[in-house]
């Protein structure tokens, strides 16, 4: 079941035990979602181990990764898992990594002299890998020597990237086969991160190659769509008060955002944040609204929404449940 244009999933929220999968990937399967989502933040469940078990409990939905820290192992070893999924299960995993959390990352003792090229070096190899080749990389981050993988895939699955500045989303576009775009993200944010993507897209003479643009969107649904958004306002403005600067150039509010901030904080901005903000960084209101939010993604660029519900387990799930008749065609 898809919108006009867009794939459509669901997020297994990391604050969700492992053994609770099992369940909500069949749920997930059965409602009619396209793809669903897992994750890999330290220090919860693992994120490959996660989507081996969502694909071996379904046999339709596509399992995304999205994403694990590129740099925590070795780009042979990401793409050896990588591969064997993609062998197991063609077509249905859709791996994807990115920088890691700078905290997560220095507290387990893998932070890299640059993020950046990092990240760069193990997609490009990753990539290399299974396309079957042998390869001899040697980077700033990077250093591999005659790597060949045994069993490469197939077909293989589309790399995506998560990433959120503009430095980052053009690597992605010279580097990866496709985006994830973190929640808060405004359809405004969505063709801002799209130009980029295909500005590095260009420099890398991938001009016009298919890439995939997945974003992350906080959701909630209410007959009543104040109530809706009351429910989303702390966690937006939590979010934002961390300095997610990147998400509010292109809507043209960072300034005002910023006095908000100054004047006091998270609950300045929770309580002055106009509910305009809220429409555009979330899916949020009545069921007919969140239709026209997801809309409002797809004409920007997006090529799948993933939901993040407010809540982690079958609650969320049947949140959504509720949207899907306003989004089915006819």
């Amino acid at each position: 079941m898809s919108a006009p244009g867009c794939a459509l999933g669901v997020m297994f929220r990391r604050e969700n035990p492992p053994e609770a999968l099992p369940t909500y990937a069949r749920q997930v399967e059965a409602m009619g979602l396209d793809e669903l989502w897992v994750v890999e933040d330290c220090f919860y469940a693992g994120g490959l181990t996660s989507a081996a078990v969502a694909l071996a409990v379904t046999d339709r939905v596509r399992v995304g990764l999205g994403i694990m820290p590129g740099v925590a192992r070795s780009p042979a070893f990401s793409a050896m898992e990588i591969a064997a999924l993609a062998r197991m299960y063609p077509g249905r995993f859709l791996p994807g990594m990115g920088h890691g959390m700078a905290d997560w990352m220095k507290q387990i003792g893998v932070f890299p002299k640059s993020q950046l090229a990092a990240l760069s070096e193990t997609a490009e190899v990753v990539r290399r890998l299974l396309a079957g080749e042998t390869v001899t990389f040697h980077g700033q981050h990077v250093h591999h020597d005659r790597v060949k993988l045994e069993f490469p895939p197939t077909e293989a699955p589309p790399l995506t990237l998560g990433v959120r500045g503009p430095r980052s989303l053009a690597m992605s576009g010279r580097s990866a086969d496709g985006t994830i775009l973190a929640e808060l993200s405004s359809p405004a944010y969505v063709r801002w991160a799209r130009e980029r993507i295909q500005a590095g897209q260009a420099e890398a003479g991938r001009a016009g190659a298919p890439h995939r643009l997945t974003v992350y969107m906080l959701y909630a649904v209410d007959d009543d769509a104040a109530a809706a958004r009351r429910r989303l306002r702390p966690l937006i403005a939590s979010w934002l008060s961390y300095g997610q600067v990147d998400y509010l150039r292109p809507l043209g509010i960072e300034e005002e955002a910023n006095d908000l901030l100054a004047r006091g904080g998270r609950e300045a901005l929770e309580a002055g944040m106009p509910d305009a903000w809220i429409d555009q960084m979330a899916v949020v209101g009545t069921p007919d609204d969140c239709a026209a939010a997801v809309q409002r993604l797809v004409d920007a660029g997006a090529d799948s929404v993933g939901f993040v519900t407010e809540q982690p387990g079958m609650e969320g799930l049947a949140a959504v449940a509720r949207l899907l008749p306003a989004l089915r065609p006819g």
